[in-house]
């Protein structure tokens, strides 16, 4: 390696060593400065435990930055340009990518970069600038549809069906529901503490979500504690797929929570009061379910009814 490395300004790889970074010797009049080059699994890596809690949104997260260190070879870099961030978006385009799908991936990149520039990593960020989403269509279970799928699992599982009657009857997310722990639980009422917000809640409990946490009792970290996800969604796909609904994709767990926010809203509560429900950081989030309050145009149409 020795006269390879004593030339001016010649960068040399050590990922042949077992590393995942570049060493480049810059000459200066003081003297040789060493800069390192990192890749983005790199970094993920150094900091994935502590900016993202454990369960499938880290995981995801994962296999997000994975791809994008794919589409760039691998390549190592002192500073994350512009340029870079235009040829994974265009790339991942080609690939298929919805703008919603790009965003998600995208935020991944952009808290990874901020981290690793807040600790000297990297010396420069780029500009995210995020893509506009189309409104997609909500999809949310109707009474009959519940109960034909709620069936199907509780024949496969009764824990697993107490845990869709939960999640639907308090909005929670999946991970969210496996959290809740006994302290948590108070006065018919359950916090969740670990959100994707960040911040903490707190929502009543209908008398079944309580009869489906008391079914519970012998578990010993919290009711839900034990589900193994994996698991969960493969009991929740051969049940769908029982009950007629296999060919649908939008009827994924998500689909509980969405459910729990349509009869919220089709029941005449304010979104304000759906937004804290639901622990959204934003109106913004809510406002997706808002065209269901169908019933609050009604006062309009006296005013457009023409009088004889």
């Amino acid at each position: 390696m020795g006269k390879e490395t004593e030339k001016k300004g010649e960068a040399f790889d050590l990922r042949s060593f077992g590393q995942s970074y570049a060493v480049n010797y810059q000459f200066h009049a003081s003297g040789p400065k060493v800069v390192k080059s990192y890749r983005l699994t790199t970094l993920l890596e150094r900091y994935v435990d502590i900016l993202w809690e454990p369960g499938s949104h880290k995981s995801n997260v994962r296999a997000f930055i994975s791809e994008l260190d794919e589409i760039l070879l691998g390549q190592a870099f002192e500073a994350f340009t512009d340029e870079m961030v235009d040829r994974l978006i265009g790339d991942l385009r080609k690939r298929g990518n919805s703008n919603a799908t790009i965003n998600r991936k995208m935020a991944a990149l952009s808290k990874l970069l901020r981290k690793a520039f807040k600790m000297g990593e990297i010396h420069s960020l780029p500009e995210f600038r995020r893509q506009k989403e189309k409104a997609g269509r909500i999809r949310f279970l109707e009474f009959e549809e519940e109960d034909r799928l709620f069936s199907a699992i509780r024949a496969k599982d009764e824990l697993y069906y107490a845990l869709c009657v939960f999640l639907v009857d308090t909005g929670a997310r999946l991970g969210e529901g496996i959290g809740l722990r006994w302290n948590d639980l108070h006065e018919n009422r359950a916090t969740f503490w670990i959100t994707k917000s960040g911040k903490s809640r707190t929502v009543p409990l209908t008398p079944r979500a309580i009869e489906a946490i008391e079914a519970q009792t012998g578990a010993v970290e919290g009711p839900f504690a034990s589900v193994d996800q994996q698991r969960f969604r493969w009991i929740w796909n051969a049940a769908k797929a029982e009950v007629g609904l296999g060919t649908d994709d939008d009827v994924v767990p998500h689909v509980l929570r969405h459910t729990c926010a349509s009869r919220l809203v089709r029941g005449g509560i304010d979104i304000r009061r759906v937004q804290m429900w639901l622990g959204h950081q934003t109106l913004q989030m809510t406002m997706r379910y808002a065209h269901l309050a169908s019933h609050d145009l009604d006062v309009c149409l006296p005013i457009l009814l023409r009088r004889p």
